[in-house]
């Protein structure tokens, strides 16, 4: 699987261990061994434009999910794009009191979710989601060796 990750912004971002993430989330979740994402993570302006331009909606997010299958330049392995916002993610994992990597990881598996068919519109959907995303964030965490 190929990953690209592009960091827009100015915090400090582990890129390697976000594309590692995402190549495990995937895997998990089935998508073939020739898919390719691609993950930016920029600021909230910029994060705000895509959510104004795409969803209609001008206020910040933290992450946003593009497909790509189906679309008129669209190939069989590319699965899409995920966009996060950093800033966001700085401000919700202090208000979660966990540090902003862990924060970063929550968000790309959510958006990948939803590039793999995932949906969160009821409770009982984003409760079930939520619990997925749990499941692979323990899933991809690193072994130690004894």
């Amino acid at each position: 699987m190929k990953v690209v990750v592009v960091n827009r912004q100015r915090r400090r971002v582990n890129r390697a261990t976000l594309a590692r993430l995402a190549r495990v989330v995937m895997a998990a979740e089935g998508c073939d061994p020739h898919t390719e994402l691609s993950v930016m993570i920029g600021d909230e302006r910029w994060i705000q434009d895509l959510n104004r331009k795409y969803r209609k909606r001008d206020a910040p997010t933290d992450v946003l999910a593009f497909p790509q299958q189906g679309g008129p330049s669209a190939s069989e392995h590319l699965l899409g794009d995920v966009a996060i916002s950093a800033e966001t993610a700085a401000r919700q994992a202090k208000a979660l009191g966990h540090r902003l990597e862990e924060e970063l990881r929550v968000l790309l598996i959510h958006g990948l979710l939803h590039l793999t068919g995932w949906r969160d519109n009821t409770p009982q959907r984003r409760q079930r989601m939520m619990q997925r995303v749990q499941e692979l964030l323990v899933l991809a965490r690193p072994r130690r060796t004894p």
